[in-house]
């Protein structure tokens, strides 16, 4: 721990920044923050650890796709703040199956790298369509309805979602399966939609109910009445 103090973990607020880059040939590949545990894991492991703001966690980089980092350089900048990692990129950095994160020209829009890994089976098609709603919100409301809900009134995205909630209760009520399932994929979207106008990732919903197993649902109640 000695030599993480180096970092001014103060002036930072406990987060720093992480560039992390190709070590064979430089390549920016992404940007992530670290805690003190985190970067603390990354020495001892050799394997790049960061502290996701979203899900509000440590995370090993590739945890859920096996596309991890093998840390070749620690380096931080002169003011203390910044950490640049250089590592061995097994697999693809981005969650979009691109080797960088940095794949669009501000100025043309234009996307100057492809898709090599189809990550959708990685990392879930929850969390895919939640990164997909995250970057419909740079859209135009008038292509796109995800980004329409986004930028409109509060109140218009959130009746959607008892809109959707009663036509699932009704399909429930009629025993009508297929349209169950319809609705229910009806709900679970607006539902993400909430979330990321939030930036609340999934992964923290799956933290609470990983957190309720073996717990009553009169106990779990009461906790948050203690609380």
């Amino acid at each position: 721990m000695e030599n993480i103090e180096l970092i001014d973990w103060e002036k930072m607020n406990g987060l720093i920044p992480v560039i992390t880059q190709e070590a064979g040939t430089n390549e920016v590949l992404m940007l992530a923050y670290m805690d003190k545990e985190a970067l603390d894991l990354t020495l001892k492991t050799k394997k790049a650890h960061y502290y996701s703001r979203s899900k509000q966690r440590i995370w090993q980089k590739g945890e859920s796709s096996g596309h991890t980092q093998e840390v070749q350089e620690i380096l931080v900048d002169c003011d203390n703040d910044t950490v640049l990692l250089k590592v061995k990129q097994n697999g693809v950095a981005c969650h979009t199956g691109r080797k960088s994160c940095f794949f669009t020209n501000l100025e043309t829009k234009e996307e100057i790298s492809k898709v090599e890994v189809d990550t959708t089976a990685a990392y879930g098609v929850i969390d895919t369509l939640y990164h997909v709603i995250q970057e419909r919100k740079n859209e135009d409301p008038k292509k796109s309805y995800t980004a329409k809900l986004l930028k409109g009134k509060q109140n218009s995205m959130l009746k959607k979602i008892v809109e959707e909630a009663g036509e699932l209760t009704f399909a429930v009520k009629d025993n009508d399966e297929q349209e169950i399932v319809y609705e229910a994929a009806d709900v679970t979207y607006h539902v993400l939609v909430a979330l990321a106008s939030k930036n609340i990732s999934p992964d923290r919903i799956k933290q609470e109910l990983a957190r309720r197993f073996g717990m009553s649902g009169i106990e779990e109640k009461n906790s948050r009445v203690e609380e």
